[in-house]
């Protein structure tokens, strides 16, 4: 559970998405980073108060439908099915940009186009090659930001390397100060921040099968929530004290830049090998979700039936071919637009998983409130502060939902996320209609 979690959050939002972040907002973008983590400890305390008290193999969606409305839990199942889908579409893009290190004249949709092969093959064979490979990918991430973090330590304190000579404290406010754009700089990053932390309500959807949950998910939930925030600000920290921030850009893995500008080039592959890696991990656990979420729809009876079929190794082989055939969307947008494929990409993301967010805080005020109605006792393991800190969470989200539609790559999320509410909403009216004739 935690592996798949922060296999889900640590991805190409850290790897790549920072250097886009850092060159609009410079060290403020560490406190967009840190205010996401709030947000986040607030959401995984109460989905995991939620889950404790009663574990849902659907989570969120689940507790949509059952403290908010039918129609809640309708349009949360399929937008996180669009969140899961459009994510992996982000991670191909990147795991494109990332060729361009070793092959600078390589189509960006090629590399995308094999990697959602390869993971198709790995889904399809079983649920454990699955298992064994997002562990694996997930360790790999872990140790890399562990190992970044060593790395910047040595360079501040002996100068073993040309970034040692600039290494200071006093990047984080030399160059333009700590807030070198503004509060303009800082507002447009919270998006990427919010992006950045998207996947770990997948926790969730695991809690439903965890044996003993009253244990395992609070362990989980407080694991996850520290490990996550503290390799995301250590990292960001860490990259943006051994040299200014004014040298990074927006199109290159800061993780990669900062070796190879500290003349360490074999480390500099070896780093893009691994942001390479994260992508396709992030990507494959996203799958995953999807083809299973898409499963799960069709078990409830809000997607076609005959998505709800497992070959004969338990995989859900339909859920997993309609998956993959909407996740080579990506791969034509990587072909038609590469130069805009990740931003507007992860601008539907971040729509889509700002709905996901907002259900989570409400059905938590929603599930405290039948609670108190019920004169039941409140879970061990809790939301502190509830429901203020929900409508802290809500007011986040309103806040970052506002910040997409300052630029023409971003709105590309809030007219998709318009679009997609509209057809759910014409879908879930004519299937109550059918249903009501039937």
């Amino acid at each position: 559970m935690q592996m798949m979690s922060i296999g889900m959050a640590i991805g190409v939002g850290l790897f790549l998405g920072s250097g886009r972040g850092i060159h609009i907002a410079g060290p403020a973008l560490l406190v967009a980073y840190a205010l996401a983590g709030v947000v986040v400890y607030c959401l995984m305390r109460g989905l995991g108060e939620m889950a404790v008290h009663s574990p849902h193999a659907g989570s969120f969606s689940e507790y949509a439908r059952v403290h908010v409305s039918p129609f809640a839990g309708f349009v949360t199942g399929w937008t996180y099915w669009l969140q899961c889908i459009v994510g992996p579409m982000a991670e191909l893009t990147a795991s494109g940009v990332y060729m361009h290190y070793w092959y600078p004249d390589l189509p960006q949709w090629v590399p995308a186009l094999i990697g959602l092969v390869l993971l198709f093959g790995v889904h399809w064979v079983s649920v454990r090659m699955f298992g064994e490979s997002e562990f694996w990918f997930a360790l790999i991430k872990i140790i890399a930001i562990v190992g970044l973090i060593l790395f910047g330590a040595v360079i501040i304190v002996t100068g073993v390397t040309a970034l040692g000579h600039g290494a200071s404290l006093s990047n984080l406010w030399r160059f333009g100060g700590f807030f070198p754009s503004g509060g303009h700089g800082f507002f447009l990053t919270l998006q990427i921040a919010v992006f950045a932390f998207i996947g770990v309500e997948m926790l969730g959807i695991t809690a439903g099968e965890a044996a003993h949950p009253e244990r395992t998910i609070p362990k989980a939930v407080g694991n996850v929530i520290w490990r996550i925030i503290v390799f995301y600000i250590g990292a960001l920290f860490v990259l943006m004290v051994v040299q200014p921030w004014t040298r990074y850009t927006a199109d290159v893995s800061p993780f990669v830049s900062v070796f190879s500008k500290a003349g360490l080039a074999g480390a500099a592959g070896i780093m893009n090998f691994v942001v390479l890696t994260s992508a396709l991990s992030s990507c494959n656990a996203n799958m995953f979700s999807a083809s299973r979420l898409l499963y799960g729809l069709a078990s409830a009876g809000s997607a076609p039936r005959a998505l709800h079929h497992t070959t004969r190794r338990r995989v859900p082989g339909r859920a997993l071919t309609v998956t993959s055939l909407a996740v080579g969307v990506g791969v034509l947008f990587n072909y038609l637009a590469p130069a805009h494929a990740f931003i507007t990409l992860t601008s539907v993301v971040s729509a889509s998983g700002l709905w996901t967010w907002s259900m989570i805080a409400i059905s938590h005020m929603r599930f405290r409130r039948r609670l108190a109605l019920e004169g039941a006792p409140l879970p061990a393991f809790r939301l502190p502060g509830a429901p203020w800190t929900n409508v802290f969470v809500v007011a986040m989200v309103v806040i970052v939902l506002v910040s997409l539609a300052f630029e023409g790559d971003t709105r590309a999320g809030l007219y998709t996320g318009a679009v997609w509410f509209a057809l759910l909403t014409i879908v879930y009216v004519v299937r109550q209609r059918v249903a009501r004739v039937r």
